[in-house]
């Protein structure tokens, strides 16, 4: 397993789903052994969003790379973020196989 060199999550301070995303994350490496720091990024204006391709809040990239590609693509937006699990349910925070994916 090759370890990561830089964790980003990324959010917007109205939005309340962020503690619950950092708190899965940081499950999710204490589980798999990767001992990184979160690299935590307030995002505060739309131009900010637009710029950095911020699709809501929280999103997290792995190595530059979005937990969910799929999303990814959304419009910028200083707003919530919804992920689509792999049921078909919605979430605000994505799920743990997606950050275990991601990960991988």
């Amino acid at each position: 397993m090759a370890v990561p060199e830089r964790i980003e999550l990324y959010y917007w301070e109205g939005c309340p789903s962020h503690p619950e995303a950092l708190a899965l994350l940081e499950a999710v490496l204490e589980e798999r052994g990767v001992d990184i720091a979160v690299e935590m990024h307030e995002v505060t204006s739309e131009a900010q969003a637009e710029a950095l391709r911020f699709p809501g809040s929280p999103t997290i990239r792995v190595d530059g790379r979005d937990v969910d590609p799929a999303g990814a693509d959304a419009p910028a937006a200083l707003s919530c973020r919804i992920y689509l699990l792999p049921d078909g349910r919605v979430s605000p925070v994505p799920s743990r196989l997606q950050l275990e994916q991601a990960l991988a």
